[in-house]
């Protein structure tokens, strides 16, 4: 079958890599960087382009050793646990510098009948399935606030640590709060937790997405 392209009725950018340039220098030009660690301006160039939202920036809170650890541990092998599908979707495996797992066990059979057991809900049950992945993980939350809140419980009762936390979900119930605690966790608990968030209702999947994969690499 011969393809053959339609009529031009449009003036547009048509290059991909000229699109790509200039969507990031437009974000370099219109966003707030500056308050942000600078190994992690990039990271916050890459959710933005996700979004569309400059101001996305003015909401960023991030940890002055998240870029370094999650980077640390990606290098070394560490798998990506993710809380929703959509986010383990969106990793850019070639990106990946050790062709790390990307897990996400929201399909679980063991799911349902966890969260009937402990009264929660589906994303929180299949972050305790994490179990000893969680050690050292990168752990990426772009959906589903009660999966954050559980992960810190699970950290406060001396369960596996992981090396950094992308924890972006997005919402009206509950969402805000869990970032909040996250933001808090280090001064309320006293663990060293480097993490990523957007404070607000803003966030989800391929935000989550968008930072692991800036993460995984440098470049942009």
């Amino acid at each position: 079958m011969t393809l053959t392209p339609p009529a031009r009725h449009y003036e547009y950018e048509r290059d991909g890599a000229a699109i790509y340039a200039e969507s990031f220098a437009t974000i370099r030009r219109e966003s707030s960087l500056g308050r942000l660690p600078a190994d992690a301006e990039s990271v916050a160039v890459r959710m933005i382009h996700a979004c569309g939202q400059p101001s996305l920036a003015d909401d960023l809170v991030v940890h002055p050793s998240l870029v370094a650890a999650a980077r640390s541990a990606l290098r070394q092998g560490a798998p990506i646990l993710a809380d929703a599908h959509m986010v383990a979707s969106g990793v850019t495996r070639a990106r990946l510098p050790a062709d790390n797992e990307v897990v996400c066990l929201l399909r679980d059979d063991r799911v349902p009948d966890i969260a009937r057991a402990w009264g929660t809900t589906r994303s929180a049950a299949a972050v305790s399935l994490w179990g000893d992945r969680l050690d050292g993980a990168v752990v990426a939350v772009g959906n589903a606030p009660t999966a954050l809140f559980h992960l810190l419980e699970l950290v406060l009762d001396g369960g596996p640590r992981p090396a950094a936390v992308v924890g972006v979900p997005v919402g009206f119930v509950g969402a805000a709060e869990s970032k909040e605690a996250l933001v808090a966790f280090g001064a309320d608990h006293g663990i060293d937790l480097p993490f990523l968030t957007v404070r607000g209702r803003r966030g989800g999947s391929a935000l989550a997405a968008a930072a692991l994969n800036a993460l995984a690499q440098e470049r942009e």
